[in-house]
C-alpha cells in the first residue's frame, strides 16, 4: 500500500471514509467493513461526530478495538449534532473532543477536523482552541473541511502569526464531476503544504461502474436508499 503524510501523519493513500457506519451499516456491518479494511492493509479511517447520529464513531471504535493503535484515525466536528452542539467555539471545540474521545474508546485523535467554516465565530478563537488540545496531546494533527482558498489562508496566516499549531489538511468534495477545488484550493494547498482529502470521490458511487443507463437503480445502493420510487437512470 503506497503512503502519503499529512502533516507528521502517514496514511494510506487509500483511506475508509465512515460515514455509512451508524445509519446504512449495523454494529455488526461496521466490524466487517473495518476487517476487511485493515486486512487490505488500510491504515487511515475517517469519521465526524454527526455521521450515524453520533454512532459512526462508537461503532467504529468498537471495530478497531485492540488495533486501534495500528491506524490514523481522523474524525470532525462543527455541524450540528443538536441544538446545543454545534459550531465552532472554543468552549465546544473543547466538549466536542471530549465527546469524540469517549464514543471512540480512545485517549487522542491523530486529525481532529473542522467539519465546516462558523462564521459566528473568529477562525482564530477556534485555532487557539485547537492548539490547546494538541498540547494537551489529545490530537496530533488539526485539518478543516469545507473551506475556500480564501479561508484556508486567513486561518494559514493566523496560525502562523500566533505561534500555534496550523490546519495540515482540507477535506472538501471532489471528484471527475465535482471538479471545484481545481480553480483555487488546490492550487493553494500546494503553495501552504496542506494536504488535500477528497470526499464523495466516486460521487457517491455514481463512478464505480454500478449504475447504468437505462437500468434501475441496484436495491440497497445509496440512490435506491433515498428514492421514494424505483429509479431508472436516463
Amino acid at each position: 500500500m503506497e503512503f502519503r503524510r499529512i502533516g507528521m501523519l502517514p496514511v494510506t493513500v487509500v483511506g475508509l471514509g465512515c460515514n455509512n457506519f451508524g445509519g446504512r451499516l449495523d454494529a455488526a456491518e461496521t466490524d466487517a467493513v473495518v476487517g476487511a479494511a485493515l486486512d487490505a492493509g488500510i491504515t487511515f479511517f475517517d469519521t465526524a461526530d454527526i455521521y450515524g447520529g453520533t454512532q459512526s464513531e462508537e461503532f467504529l471504535g468498537h471495530a478497531l478495538g485492540a488495533r486501534r493503535g495500528e491506524v490514523v484515525l481522523a474524525t470532525k466536528f462543527g455541524m450540528k449534532v443538536d441544538e446545543r452542539r454545534n459550531g465552532a467555539h472554543p468552549e465546544y471545540v473543547r466538549q466536542a473532543l471530549e465527546d469524540s474521545l469517549r464514543r471512540l474508546g480512545t485517549d487522542y485523535i491523530d486529525l481532529y477536523q473542522l467539519h465546516q467554516p462558523d462564521p459566528r465565530v473568529e477562525i482564530g478563537d477556534t485555532l487557539d482552541a485547537l492548539a490547546g488540545l494538541v498540547r494537551a496531546g489529545k490530537v496530533r494533527e488539526i485539518g478543516c473541511s469545507n473551506f475556500t482558498a480564501e479561508q484556508l489562508r486567513t486561518a494559514d496566516a493566523t496560525s502562523r502569526s500566533r505561534g500555534i499549531a496550523r490546519f495540515v489538511s482540507v477535506q472538501n468534495e471532489y471528484s471527475m464531476l465535482h471538479r471545484e477545488p481545481e480553480q483555487e484550493v488546490l492550487d493553494e494547498c500546494r503553495r501552504l503544504g496542506i494536504a488535500f482529502l477528497p470526499y464523495f470521490p466516486l460521487a457517491n458511487g455514481l463512478l464505480t461502474g454500478k449504475y447504468r443507463l437505462g437500468k434501475p437503480v441496484p436495491e440497497g445502493s445509496r440512490l435506491s436508499s433515498v428514492a421514494r420510487a424505483p429509479l431508472t437512470l436516463n
